[in-house]
């Protein structure tokens, strides 16, 4: 299985720029994406209909925010959209897909960027979260494979300038601290993985400035394993060469 996650930064933006064109080229079995930016009206995934996807959309309740879509051309035996919790699921930040061999979790985290208590909401967020997969993993679920815009950094390698970023939304010592005690809990980071300690590779970029040109960049879209999945893990990367958002796409290939 071939899975990739984006954050589109609006799904109608992204189609507007190509984006079915580079899904017909790319052909995963399953494509997560983030920040879809639904509104109240539906959006039209006939696009991805045509090219052999099933659609299923957790959009945010307030029009033009957050929410994630999961399009497979795998069947998925079960779908769950949200986490049972109103506060996330109104923000559309969690869609699960159960496949016979794997769980894929596709998550939207916040930023906390804009300003204090939202960086409280996204740390009260992240325990939350670190709960919920282990209550999943305790109900026995499919090995999990979680995917998203994580608004995390786990290392300095992560980011292009992490001395000016101690204290930033996305790479606190806080959120650092959580990053490792999720992985701690039996999770692997599949691009590291892989790519053991390379540098400068990321997925996001301000749009200020020329940071994608210059590389100026913070790697916030990952892919977490859980230890049962890593045996059959074939590959994983970042695609910082697509180009619909100020993200990339990340990928990982599961036998």
């Amino acid at each position: 299985m071939k899975i990739i996650s984006y954050n589109v930064n609006g799904l109608r933006s992204a189609l507007s720029k190509g984006l079915l064109d580079w899904v017909a080229e790319a052909a995963p079995d399953v494509l997560c994406l983030q920040e879809i930016k639904a509104g109240r009206e539906a959006l039209d995934v006939s696009g991805f209909e045509r090219l052999g996807y099933q659609a299923y959309l957790h959009p945010a309740q307030k029009p033009g925010y957050s929410g994630v879509a999961t399009f497979t051309r795998i069947a998925p035996t079960t779908v769950v959209h949200g986490c049972g919790q109103s506060c996330y699921d109104d923000e559309g930040r969690v869609l699960r897909l159960d496949f016979d061999r794997l769980s894929v979790l596709n998550t939207y985290m916040p930023s906390g960027t804009s300003g204090p208590e939202r960086q409280t909401f996204k740390v009260q967020w992240l325990h939350f979260f670190r709960d919920y997969v282990a209550r999943l993993r305790a109900d026995k679920v499919p090995p999990l494979l979680i995917g998203g815009d994580f608004n995390c950094c786990q290392t300095a390698i992560d980011l292009h300038n992490p001395q000016a970023n101690q204290n930033s939304p996305g790479y606190t010592p806080e959120e650092r601290q959580w990053f490792a005690d999720f992985l701690a809990d039996g999770f692997v980071d599949t691009f590291r993985q892989q790519h053991g300690e390379a540098a400068g590779h990321y997925s996001w970029w301000s749009y200020r400035a020329g940071a994608r040109q210059r590389n100026v960049g913070w790697r916030l879209d990952h892919w977490l394993a859980e230890a049962a999945l890593q045996p059959r893990l074939a590959g994983a990367g970042l695609l910082p060469d697509v180009v619909h958002s100020d993200h990339c796409p990340a990928w990982v290939e599961v036998q």
